[in-house]
């Protein structure tokens, strides 16, 4: 077993923090405010007697080893049959669930992709200048919705057809 050097801070902060039931670091010294606190768990932290998050931090088995202890046993669970057997089924269903439907991606009604997802479904199709004119947008913009949100993003296939000396008119397939 290996001692790992700690200040009589540290020392206090662990001392403390082993006789909680889950170990949390919860107590400073009165002394001890602000950015010195933080540098008391930065060094714990460092050492990794210490573990946890921005505001949570816990003994680790780093820490109980530095103070000479031993951790806690954890508590031996045995499941029960009944709640696994449910469990299993639950988890069964879900994926049956999962693979049953097929996802549709989601539009919101009245959202200008909508607006142009109508647009392209009608018989006579949109060009860009309609979109733009509809949609406040610049054709690159709907150029780039096309390939975006509409291709990748949604799966949707668009075609295109120009009338000789017409404009180039677009569908949703």
């Amino acid at each position: 077993m290996t001692r790992t050097a700690l200040t009589d801070t540290q020392r206090l902060v662990l001392e403390h923090a082993v006789e909680q039931p889950d170990g949390r670091v919860n107590w400073f010294p009165d002394n001890v405010k602000g950015g010195a606190r933080k540098k008391v768990i930065d060094g714990l932290c460092n050492k990794a007697l210490i573990t946890g998050s921005d505001t949570d931090w816990f003994i680790s088995p780093g820490g109980y080893d530095a103070l000479g202890r031993t951790p806690p046993a954890l508590p031996s669970t045995h499941p029960d049959p009944e709640v696994e057997a449910a469990l299993v089924a639950t988890e069964a269903q879900w994926v049956a669930d999962k693979q049953g439907t097929t996802a549709k991606p989601r539009t919101r009604a009245n959202s200008k992709q909508a607006t142009v997802l109508q647009m392209l479904k009608r018989p006579e199709g949109a060009t860009i200048p309609q979109i733009c004119e509809t949609t406040g947008w610049q054709s690159h913009t709907v150029r780039g919705t096309f390939a975006g949100a509409f291709k990748r993003k949604l799966g949707l296939t668009i075609t295109s057809e120009k009338a000789p000396g017409g404009e180039r008119t677009y569908h949703v397939a």
